[in-house]
C-alpha cells in the first residue's frame, strides 16, 4: 500500500502538469505563428485599419488555417480585423465587436504562469476581451506574448495575445485563438486510464494482499510462534500439522522444521537421561571409596587392608573408565553429525578388526577369533567405515570380556534375503542370564564381569545407537548348539 501510495503521489503530480505542458506547446506554436504574422505586417507595411488589415487577411490567409481565429486592434483597442468575418461584407466588423466584447472571460480566475504566460479564465464573472487587454498593456508581460485560457459551452479555448511594434512604437494587438478541446480530452483520456490503472492496482493488491497474507504470511506467524514457544518452554505448543500437509516450500520447511525440533528435544533427553545415569553410576563407586577409606584408616590387619586397597584401586578404574567414555561418547556424537554414509563393503572391514583382536588376544589369553561367511561376493551396505569398525570392535571386546582363556569366538557374515545382511557374533562365555535380553543395550547395566573397572556399561549401548544410526537392527541371545552368547546384527543391504 505505501508503494502504490507512492506511485500514486508521483501520477497525480503528472497529471497536474499535463496541461500546462499541453498548453504550453500550443502556446509555441500561437507564438511562431504571431511572429510570423507581425514580420509580414511590418514587412508590407500594413496599417492598422479596417482596409488593410482586410486585404492582409485575405493575402496571407494559409498563414491561419489552422487557427480558429486570428483578431486584430488598433492601438486604442479597436477591432480592426477577425478571420470569423473575411467571408461577410466589411461592415460586419463593427457588430462583430460587441459579441467579441460580450466574450464570457473570468477576470478573478485570470492567473499568470510566469514562465509559460498561460493564465486559466473560467466563466463564472462576464469580462471583455477588452479587458484582458487592458490589463495586458498594464502587466510586466507587456511586450511579450501572453497566453489564457477559457472555458465555456463545453468548449476549451486557448488565447494568445501580443502587441505589434514598428520603429519602437506600438501600433496595435494581434490575438490568435484555438479551440483546445483535443488539450481536454488529452487529460481526461489520461485521467481515465489512471484511474483504472489505479482501481485495477487496488484490487490486484487487495487479492495479493490477501492470498499473501493467508497463505505465507499467517503460516509463517504460525512457524515463528512454534520456535517462540519452544525457545520459552512453553506448556502450550503451536499446532504446525496443517502446514506439514501442504506440498509446498512452506510444508517442508514446516516438517524440517518439526522435525529438527524433535531431534533437538530427543537429543536433550538423552543427554538429561545420560547425565542422571552417569551421577548414579558414579554414586556407587564414590560410595564405596569412602566406606574403604574410612575402614582402611580403622584397620591394622594386613590382609584387610590389601582388600580395601584393591576395592579402593577398582572403584578408581571404574571412575575413570565412566568418565572416559562418557567424554568419548560426546566425541562421538559430534563426530557422527558430521560424518556421512556412502556404500561400502562390510567384509573387508570385519576381517581387519578379526586380525587385529587376534593379534592381540590370541597371544595374550589363546583366544581365537574365527571368521566364516556363506561364499557371497560382497556384502555392501550404506555405512560409515570407521563406525562399522567400532560396531564390531565393541561386539568383540564384550564377547571377549565374559569368554574365558582359550575359547574360540566365531563371526559370521551371511545374507538373509535380497534386502538385508546379517553378521553374528558367537562366544563360549557364560550366555545370558536375563530372559528379557533388551536390557543388556541400556546404559550401565550392571550385569558385568569380575574385572569392572575395565568396563564402563556404555559399550553395548553405543553400539546399539551405532546400529541404529545405520538403519538397522541388533539382538542378544543365547547359543542354542552350546554355551556361550549370540549378538546379531542386521543391516539393509545396497
Amino acid at each position: 500500500m505505501i508503494f502504490f501510495t507512492i506511485i500514486g503521489l508521483f501520477t497525480f503530480a503528472y497529471l497536474k502538469n499535463v496541461q500546462p505542458n499541453l498548453i504550453k506547446k500550443k502556446s509555441s506554436n500561437h507564438i511562431e505563428i504571431i511572429n510570423n504574422t507581425i514580420d509580414n505586417l511590418i514587412r508590407l507595411e500594413v496599417v492598422f485599419i479596417e482596409e488593410d488589415i482586410r486585404k492582409f487577411l485575405f493575402s496571407t490567409r494559409f498563414l491561419f488555417q489552422n487557427l480558429d481565429r486570428v483578431i486584430f486592434f488598433d492601438n486604442e483597442l479597436n477591432l480592426v480585423g477577425d478571420t470569423d468575418t473575411l467571408d461577410l461584407d466589411p461592415r460586419s466588423f463593427s457588430t462583430r465587436l460587441d459579441l467579441v466584447e460580450l466574450e464570457v472571460l473570468n477576470e478573478e480566475k485570470t492567473k499568470e504562469i510566469t514562465e509559460t504566460k498561460n493564465i486559466n479564465v473560467g466563466n463564472d464573472n462576464v469580462v471583455s476581451l477588452k479587458d484582458v487587454l487592458f490589463n495586458y498593456v498594464g502587466s510586466k508581460n507587456y511586450g511579450i506574448p501572453f497566453t489564457f485560457t477559457q472555458e465555456e459551452f463545453n468548449k476549451f479555448k486557448l488565447t494568445t495575445i501580443k502587441n505589434v511594434m514598428k520603429d519602437g512604437k506600438n501600433i496595435g494587438y494581434l490575438a490568435i485563438s484555438e479551440n483546445a478541446n483535443d488539450v481536454k480530452a488529452a487529460i481526461s483520456e489520461r485521467e481515465t486510464f489512471v484511474i483504472r490503472t489505479a482501481i485495477a492496482v487496488g484490487i490486484v493488491i487487495l487479492i495479493f494482499s490477501f492470498v499473501l497474507n493467508r497463505y505465507f504470511l499467517k503460516p509463517i506467524r504460525n512457524l515463528v510462534a512454534y520456535t517462540k514457544t519452544i525457545k520459552e518452554k512453553k506448556p502450550k505448543i503451536t499446532n504446525i500439522e496443517p502446514l506439514k500437509l501442504r506440498n509446498d516450500e512452506l510444508g517442508l520447511l514446516s516438517k524440517s522444521l518439526d522435525d529438527m525440533t524433535h531431534e533437538l528435544q530427543k537429543r536433550i533427553s538423552q543427554a538429561e537421561n545420560f547425565s542422571t545415569d552417569l551421577v548414579h553410576e558414579i554414586r556407587n563407586p564414590l560410595a564405596s571409596l569412602k566406606s574403604a577409606s574410612e575402614i582402611l584408616h580403622d584397620t591394622n590387619d594386613i590382609n584387610q587392608r590389601m582388600k580395601l586397597i584393591n576395592i579402593l584401586s577398582h572403584d578408581v578404574q571404574r571412575i575413570e573408565r565412566l568418565i572416559t567414555d562418557y567424554s568419548q561418547m560426546l566425541k562421538d556424537e559430534v563426530a557422527l553429525s558430521k560424518e556421512k554414509a556412502k556404500k561400502l563393503d562390510i567384509e573387508p572391514i570385519i576381517k581387519s578388526v578379526v586380525d587385529d583382536f587376534n593379534n592381540i588376544y590370541k597371544v595374550k589369553r589363546g583366544i581365537n577369533i574365527s571368521y566364516e561367511n556363506d561364499g557371497k561376493n560382497k556384502y555392501f551396505i550404506n555405512g560409515i567405515e570407521n563406525r562399522i569398525e567400532q560396531i564390531i570392535a565393541n561386539l568383540l571386546d564384550n564377547a571377549i570380556s565374559f569368554s574365558e582363556d582359550n575359547r574360540d569366538i566365531i563371526v559370521k557374515v551371511s545374507k538373509l534375503n535380497k534386502e538385508k545382511i546379517n553378521i553374528n557374533i558367537l562366544d563360549e562365555g557364560q550366555g545370558f542370564k536375563e530372559k528379557d535380553t533388551t536390557k543388556v543395550f541400556k546404559r550401565f547395566y550392571s550385569n558385568r564381569p569380575d574385572k569392572f573397572g575395565q568396563h564402563s556399561g556404555l559399550g553395548l549401548n553405543i553400539v546399539k545407537n551405532l546400529v541404529d544410526l545405520h538403519n538397522g537392527t541388533i539382538k542378544a541371545s543365547n547359543r542354542t548348539d552350546k554355551k556361550g552368547a549370540r549378538m546379531e546384527v542386521i543391516f539393509p543391504m545396497v
